[in-house]
C-alpha cells in the first residue's frame, strides 16, 4: 500500500476528477458525442456462473471503445490551454477516440499506432481525419517514438492510459454502473495499462467500497498483473495476443499507484479462453467483442473469478476485424466441440456417401466440407477415405449419436479436429 497522504491524493484526486467529467459527459452523450451506454443483464453468463451477470457494453460506445471517454473529458480540458495538435500513441482504440474528439474540436491529430495494428483500427482512425503512423511492433515502442514526435511539433499528448484526465473520463463508466445497478458485488475489468480500471475503480471503491474490483489480463502480456504480486512496475516483452488492446509492456506510473489500492485482484486469462467468450457473446448477448472487450467474461466463464450476487463484467470494446472475427468464430465453435471433423473409410462405389450424409440430414447435422482422398498408397484400392467436416446441434451428446448411427450402417468413422 501507499502511504496515506499519497494514497489519498492519487484515488481521491481521480474521484473528484472523475465527478466533473461526468458532467462533461452527461452534455456529451444529450448532444449525441458519446453514448451512454445499456447495462445488460445475460441470462446466459448467470445461469452458467450461478450469478446475476450484467454486462456493461461499451463496445456500443462512439467508437466502439470506452476509450472515447478518456479522450473527450482530456481534449476538452487541454483545449483550455490553447492547444491546437494533439498527438498519441495507441494500439487502436484510443487512437480512434483521440482522432474523433480532435475533429470535434477542428484540431489536428497525429497517432502513432505499432506496424501491426489490426487494418480496421487504423482505417477507421484515419476516417476521422488523423493522419496516421505505424511504427514499432507494440504499443510501448510506438509509445516512445509518439513522445518525441510531440516535442519536434509542439504539440500536446494525450497518453492512453497514463493522464489523470484520461482516466477521469473513464471513471465515468463506474458513476453509471452505480446508477444503474444497486448492491454491486463484483466489477470486473479487461486491463491493459490500467487507464479504465484506475477510473472505475476509483470511483466504485469510494462510493462502494465492499464491491470486489477485480482486473482481466492476458496471460502472453500480464504487466499489471506482476507488477502489482511484485510491487514494482515490471515490464514484459510478450504482446503476441488476441487481446491486442490490453497488450502493454509496461503499465503508467499514475495507474499503478492506483490499481494497488483499489482492486482486490488481477488474474490472467488465455487466448483460448478469450475466443470462447467473444462466440458467447455473439451467440448470447449478440455483442460482437474484440480480443480486450471480451476478457472481463473470460474471467468469468473460465471460473478464473468464483463469484456471487450481482456482477458487472466490462465489455470494453467491439473493433474487431471481419476476417480475424470470422477465424475466431471458427476457432470458438472448434473449442466448444461445435464444429468437428469425421474421419473415416467407405467403400469406393456409389451411394456409399449418399447413406453418410443421409445419416447426418437425419440426426440435423450440417455439413460444412467434404474432402475425399482416394490416391493413398496406405488406403485400400476399393475404399475412399473421407473427411466431413460439420457443424453439430448444441445437445449433449449430439455427436455421439452420429457415430452410434454411423457404425450401425457399418462405417466406422472418429472424430478429429478440423
Amino acid at each position: 500500500m501507499l502511504s496515506g497522504e499519497l494514497y489519498i491524493t492519487r484515488v481521491n484526486e481521480v474521484y473528484e476528477l472523475s465527478r466533473e467529467a461526468l458532467t462533461l459527459i452527461k452534455d456529451a452523450q444529450a448532444k449525441g458525442i458519446i453514448h451512454r451506454t445499456p447495462l445488460y443483464r445475460s441470462d446466459t453468463l448467470s445461469s452458467l456462473t450461478n450469478a446475476d451477470v450484467y454486462l456493461k457494453l461499451e463496445a456500443l460506445q462512439k467508437t466502439g471503445s470506452f476509450k472515447v471517454r478518456g479522450a473527450y473529458n482530456a481534449v476538452t480540458h487541454y483545449i483550455n490551454d490553447d492547444v491546437k495538435h494533439v498527438v498519441t500513441a495507441s494500439a487502436g482504440n484510443h487512437a480512434q477516440g483521440v482522432a474523433y474528439v480532435a475533429k470535434i474540436y477542428g484540431l489536428k491529430s497525429t497517432i502513432v499506432m505499432p506496424k501491426y495494428t489490426p487494418w480496421i483500427k487504423i482505417s477507421n482512425t484515419r476516417k476521422y481525419g488523423a493522419e496516421v503512423i505505424l511504427e514499432g511492433q507494440s504499443y510501448y515502442e510506438a509509445e516512445k517514438y509518439a513522445i518525441e514526435l510531440t516535442k519536434e511539433l509542439k504539440a500536446k499528448m494525450i497518453h492512453a492510459y497514463d493522464d489523470p484526465f484520461v482516466i477521469a473520463g473513464q471513471g465515468t463508466i463506474g458513476w453509471e454502473i452505480i446508477e444503474d445497478l444497486k448492491n454491486i458485488d463484483y466489477v470486473i475489468v479487461p486491463v491493459g495499462g490500467g487507464g479504465l480500471i484506475s477510473g472505475i475503480a476509483s470511483v466504485i471503491k469510494t462510493i462502494s467500497p465492499n464491491t470486489r474490483v477485480i482486473g482481466v489480463q492476458s496471460e502472453i502480456t500480464p504487466s499489471a498483473y506482476l507488477s502489482l504480486k511484485q510491487g514494482k512496475i515490471i515490464t514484459v516483452e510478450n504482446t503476441d495476443t488476441i487481446a491486442d488492446g490490453i497488450a502493454v509492456k509496461k503499465i503508467g506510473d499514475l495507474t499503478f499507484d492506483i490499481m494497488r489500492n483499489t482492486l482486490d485482484d488481477v488474474v490472467l486469462v488465455s487466448d483460448q479462453e478469450i475466443v470462447n467468450a467473444i462466440l458467447i457473446l455473439a451467440e448470447s448477448a449478440k455483442v460482437i467483442a474484440e480480443g480486450a472487450g471480451a476478457a472481463a467474461v473470460a474471467a468469468l466463464l473460465s471460473g478464473k473469478i468464483n463469484v456471487k450476487g450481482n456482477v458487472v463484467a466490462v465489455v470494453s470494446g467491439g473493433n474487431i476485424d471481419v476476417t480475424m472475427l470470422a477465424k475466431v468464430l471458427y476457432k470458438g465453435l472448434v473449442q466448444t466441440g461445435r464444429l468437428i471433423m469425421l474421419k473415416g473409410l467407405i467403400p469406393d462405389r456409389p451411394g456409399m456417401l449418399a447413406q453418410v450424409t443421409g445419416v447426418l440430414g437425419r440426426l440435423g447435422v450440417n455439413i460444412v466440407e467434404i474432402r475425399h482422398e482416394r490416391y493413398n498408397p496406405l488406403i485400400r484400392p476399393n475404399y475412399t477415405e473421407v473427411d466431413v467436416i460439420v457443424e453439430t446441434p448444441p445437445e449433449e451428446g449430439a455427436v455421439d449419436r452420429v457415430i452410434e448411427e454411423l457404425s450401425r450402417l457399418g462405417f466406422n468413422f472418429k472424430v478429429e479436429v478440423p
